[in-house]
């Protein structure tokens, strides 16, 4: 059972770079890295399960808190690139560089 759980976390984590290196939307790219993290943090609790010791569980908290603080930013990014242009496509973000 282990090995079917890690495959998944691996899986999540694939499909999450793929999506983040192909897309150019930036809501499909703020999805996908929160496949990478759930994916990094499911191999955090399946861990933790198998040593039999809770701070992988613990760690995931963390994960979590700072998951939801990233999608929180990065979707206020996106609205106010979008009340600016008109678009979220990642091209059109260069204007921050400046």
């Amino acid at each position: 059972m282990f090995a079917a759980y890690m495959f998944v976390s691996i899986l999540l984590f694939a499909i999450g770079a793929t999506g983040a290196m192909i897309r150019r939307n930036f809501l499909i790219v703020l999805m996908s890295l929160e496949l990478m993290i759930n994916g990094a943090g499911m191999t955090l609790i399946v861990m933790s399960y198998y040593i039999g010791n809770i701070s992988g569980q613990v760690m995931f908290l963390f994960v979590a808190a700072v998951a939801a603080s990233e999608t929180a930013v990065g979707l206020a990014i996106v609205a106010m690139m979008y009340k600016n242009k008109k678009s979220v496509d990642i091209n059109d973000f260069t204007t921050l560089r400046k």
